[in-house]
This record gives structure tokens, sequence and C-alpha cells, in this order.
């Protein structure tokens, strides 16, 4: 591989909207012109953009006091609807379809519904159209909704096999201090063990849900899985165009090349969190995503989680598990739990919970979940 193909876009509602919560045409008209010539060029582009409640708010004044879902449900339904309309209208000046997914943290919960969303959207690059992907809020409670769309685009970038995921927030990156701080400077390289909690700031956006704990915690995630994960202001002109020649540039750097290949933007601010060498199955990204949906717990003794916190290939045998929670069906998902309490994977289950409780402890049985349909964190 020399140069990207496919990325995903996470676009912000601090980069989309103004601070009355209107939605900034100029700014949203010249992402659109980036991810057009990134189009043109030959790179495929998945977009999941936040913007419909802030969008809706704008438009409405409601007649009762809301409650947070149901102001939720109210401003996306026709904040979405002027939202995708927007992009319709940018994109065809390029000539360019684009196509609107919605979806909700519930459609991740199985496989045959992950994979159908993965079909839909694989169609819909192979003829050429732009997904631009949002989370369906008007039929969202909040106990089921992504923590925000930096979750979602996680969860797209993962099925859709992005070699890149790019989230643009309204701040250059990552800091290593408060970023109002004039001494805070932005971190431009995260390598998988390092460790970031006293940079991070806990306090959440205007308009959005998350803010760069979250964002971290994702991205974090999503690097492991052999995604590169970029973090960069989206108010910044050219910024997607710009990364995107600087990555690859980086693809196309030998391996030994020193000194290292100058990149085309190298004093460009972004954080780049590194991507692990060794990719991950398609099954166990799904699964590394869909721990919410865990139907059931299965607790290990010492010797059985010090073999999978090891580098050896292993299954969970029924003799190793101490103790089952939960009413599982065969192919649920189940929580891995350390004898200490911790949870340390998720996994798909091989069988039912009244079969695996009948195992449990006994030797010579099948695993209870196999290696691969296991994912150890």
């Amino acid at each position: 591989m020399n140069r990207l193909t496919r990325i995903a876009v996470k676009i912000g509602s601090n980069v989309l909207t103004r601070r009355d919560g209107t939605l900034d045409i100029t700014r949203m008209s010249a992402l659109v012109d980036q991810v057009a010539a990134l189009h043109k060029a030959g790179t495929e582009v998945i977009l999941v953009s936040s913007g419909a409640v802030a969008s809706g708010r704008s438009e409405l004044c409601p007649a009762k006091r809301l409650d947070s879902v149901e102001q939720r449900q109210l401003f996306s339904a026709v904040g979405q609807a002027k939202l995708i309309n927007r992009y319709y209208e940018l994109f065809r000046e390029h000539k360019i379809a684009v196509g609107q997914v919605l979806t909700m943290k519930e459609s991740f919960g199985t496989r045959r519904h992950y994979l159908n969303q993965k079909s839909c959207m694989t169609v819909m690059l192979e003829n050429g159209v732009i997904p631009i992907v949002n989370e369906n809020d008007t039929i969202a409670v909040s106990e089921l909704m992504f923590t925000d769309n930096d979750e979602l685009s996680g969860l797209i970038a993962t099925m859709m096999d992005a070699q890149a995921l790019i989230i643009l927030s309204n701040i250059d990156g990552i800091y290593d201090g408060p970023p109002s701080d004039p001494g805070s400077a932005v971190i431009t390289e995260i390598a998988h063990d390092r460790d970031l909690s006293d940079c991070i700031q806990a306090s959440k956006s205007s308009f959005g849900r998350g803010g760069m704990l979250t964002k971290t915690n994702i991205a974090r995630k999503v690097a492991a899985e052999g995604i590169t994960v970029i973090i960069a202001n989206g108010k910044r002109d050219n910024i997607l165009n710009d990364i995107v020649d600087n990555e690859n540039a980086r693809l196309t750097a030998p391996a030994d090349s020193q000194p290292a290949t100058p990149l085309p933007h190298p004093d460009l601010l972004y954080t780049r969190f590194v991507a692990s060498p060794q990719p991950v199955s398609s099954v166990k990204k799904w699964i590394a995503h869909s721990e919410g949906f865990a139907k059931g717990r299965l607790h290990l003794n010492p010797q059985a989680a010090q073999i999978l916190a090891s580098s050896r290939v292993a299954s969970i045998l029924p003799v190793g598990i101490t103790r089952i929670e939960g009413d599982f069906e065969r192919d649920d998902l189940v929580r891995i739990i350390a004898p200490d309490g911790t949870p340390i994977g998720v996994g798909k289950a091989n069988c039912d919970a009244a079969q695996a409780r009948e195992a449990m402890g006994k030797h010579g049985k099948k695993p209870v979940v196999h290696y691969d349909y296991l994912y150890i964190e």
C-alpha cells in the first residue's frame, strides 16, 4: 500500500455550526470541496457528520419545556433533513452523489445487523456514492445512544476497514496541558503505551456530547485495531487534503529512509495515534466495539486469566471458569472477567448459559468462547 484508498472522516458539531447553532455554510462548503477533491483523486471517503441537533435547534422554539431526549428527537428530526439536504446540494455541484445512513447503537449489537450495514455502505462506495452517517436521534433513547459521534465514527472506521480515521474538532489536537494555557503544546504523535492521564481534559463541547477524553479513548481502541487515527482542527483551511498528503508521504517513504522523508506539510498541527502493526480480524473488530451488548459475564480463575494476558493463542475453556452471570444464548456476546473483578475482554459465546454452567470447571469440554471470537483488551 502506498497511499490511502479509504478513510473515515468525522466532522464535529462545533466545526459545522456557529455559536448560535446555525449551520456554518462557508465551513461546510469548504469541507465538501476537500472531500470532493479526495474522492476525485481516488480516495473513498465515509463521512460521519454531526450537526443535525444543533441545526434543528436553530430552527425551532418549542411550545413547552422538553426533556433532553425529547429535545434531541425533535431537533434532530428537523435538523437532519436540513443537514443532508445541504450536503446533497453542495456535493451535487461537484457531480458527486451522496447517501444518508442513519444508524443506532442497537444496529451494531448483532453480527447480522453489523454486516447488513457494512454491505449497504460497501455498495454505495462501489458505485461512487459518499455515505454520510449519523446517529438516528429521532428514535434513540439515552441508554441506547452512542457516547457521541466519535464513538460512532470509530465503529464505522473499523467496520468499513478504513486505513485512517480523521476526527475533525475545533482544536488542533491533544495538548500536553489545558488548551487555553499558552504553555501547552499539541502532541503530534501518540504511541500505544503513552500515558495521557495528565493531559486530557474532561470538558465537553458546546453542541456535542463528547470531549477530548472520549476522543482519546476511541482513538486508542481504533489505533490498536490497525487504523491510524488523527485528531485535527476542522476550521483550518484545506485541513483534510493536507493531512492526507502527509499520511500518503509516510506510506510511500522507504521503511529504512534516513534521514526521514520530509512531509509535504511539516508545520501542520494535528495529533496522530500510531496504528498497531498487527491487524485485527473483522470479527474481532466488531466484538471489540460491542461490549455494551454483552448478555453475560464469565469469571476466570487466575491461571486462565494469566494465559489470556500472555502472547499465547488461547480459547476460554470451561475448566478455567469459576462463575457465570447472565442468561445468554449461543452467539451472544459475553464479558470476560479477571479474578479481581476487572473486565479483560469480550467474546462470542459458543453455547448458551445453561450449557456453560453444566461444563464449568470440567476438563475435556469444548471452548465456551473460541479464540477466533475473543477480543482481549
